[in-house]
């Protein structure tokens, strides 16, 4: 459910207060827990570490991501490929099978010369 325009954004008052009198360069990473909090105008061009429940991933902030929160840019799921090992057997010998072919049209072209 979206959030009262009556209300205004969700930004973390403790993450400007960071952001106080600093300049994008200097700044560093930012660190911050506050994933719900709302991309600002004045948080363009500074570098946050956005924890996603174990590590802090580096998102530098540009004027695309103003309106949208913090944790859209954190994902806190490691994506591994669909297949497992099935998949890994099929790409093997799928592999396998350019190679034979690759070779024999070497072949080919070796016996003609």
């Amino acid at each position: 459910m979206a959030r009262s325009l009556a209300k205004g954004p969700n930004v973390d008052p403790r993450l400007l207060k960071k952001l106080e009198g600093k300049r994008p360069v200097e700044a560093g990473v930012i660190k911050t827990w506050s994933r719900a909090c709302e991309i600002s105008p004045e948080m363009v061009g500074f570098k946050f570490g956005v924890h996603n429940g174990k590590d802090f991933i580096e998102v530098l902030v540009s004027e695309d991501m103003v309106g949208h929160r913090l944790g859209e840019f954190s994902l806190t799921r490691k994506f591994t490929k669909h297949g497992g090992k099935m998949q890994k057997e099929l790409e093997t010998k799928k592999k396998e099978a350019e190679l034979a072919a690759a070779q024999s049209a070497k072949a080919a072209t070796s016996d003609k010369k």
